[in-house]
């Protein structure tokens, strides 16, 4: 296989249940495929569930009616085919109120990376992000798309407990957070809309493959 056609290596994790991955990068070509494989496999029998994470996909299958070696020669021959560039899914426009109270962490975010806050902040918002993957906690979406000069290392030490709504970034990736939980991302604003509501259908605001834009507010006054 060539780095543009990468092998897909699957193993066991446990029994009913096949990781699929490939080497390399994060990479939103191999994210699209993982999400037209995931699709694809679903159809068969046997196979329960399927979620995708970063750059890979675990399948969950009937144990006792399925053969996980058919299952693994299945998925390899369906992403040989599983085409990137799927188009993406709805995009999502989010307000946000950077700095002041709801983002305590902006003005030291934006001198590590040599720029002044209002310069963070636009280049933050000018950017358009896609759900990579939901996880880590109910509705959190991992979003692709941060500018480079944005990147900033996570936090030493997390804190025990970020607000939801809290817009944060680590590393190379940008998120917001649906519940009031630990994170060692660095909080930059803050949005009113919810992220997730367990009685909602769906239940997620976001999903895999949307994209999203967040729009600078001012704070209320």
């Amino acid at each position: 296989m060539t780095a543009d056609d990468p092998r897909l290596r699957v193993s066991a994790m446990g029994d009913g249940a096949l990781l699929c991955q490939v080497d390399g990068p994060l990479d939103q070509a191999i994210q699209e495929r993982f999400w037209e494989l995931a699709e694809a496999v679903r159809a068969r029998p046997g196979v329960t569930e399927t979620v995708v994470g970063m750059n890979n996909l675990l399948v969950l299958y009937d144990a006792l009616g399925t053969e996980p070696g058919a299952l693994e020669e299945a998925l390899v021959s369906l992403w040989a085919v599983a085409p990137p560039g799927r188009a993406c899914g709805a995009l999502v426009e989010i307000p946000v109120v950077y700095g002041g109270p709801g983002g305590l962490d902006l003005s030291a975010v934006a001198a590590a990376t040599g720029l002044s806050p209002e310069e963070y902040v636009r280049r933050h918002a000018a950017a358009t992000y896609v759900v990579f993957a939901l996880g880590s906690m109910p509705g959190f979406a991992y979003l692709a798309g941060l500018d480079p000069a944005l990147a900033v290392p996570r936090r030493p030490t997390p804190r025990t407990a970020v607000e939801a709504g809290s817009v944060i970034v680590g590393g190379v990736q940008a998120g917001v957070m649906p519940c009031t939980a630990p994170s060692g991302w660095h909080i930059i604003g803050r949005t009113p809309l919810a992220l997730f509501d367990p009685a909602g259908q769906p239940p997620t605001l976001l999903a895999p493959g949307d994209r999203v834009r967040f729009v600078a507010q001012e704070p209320a006054p």
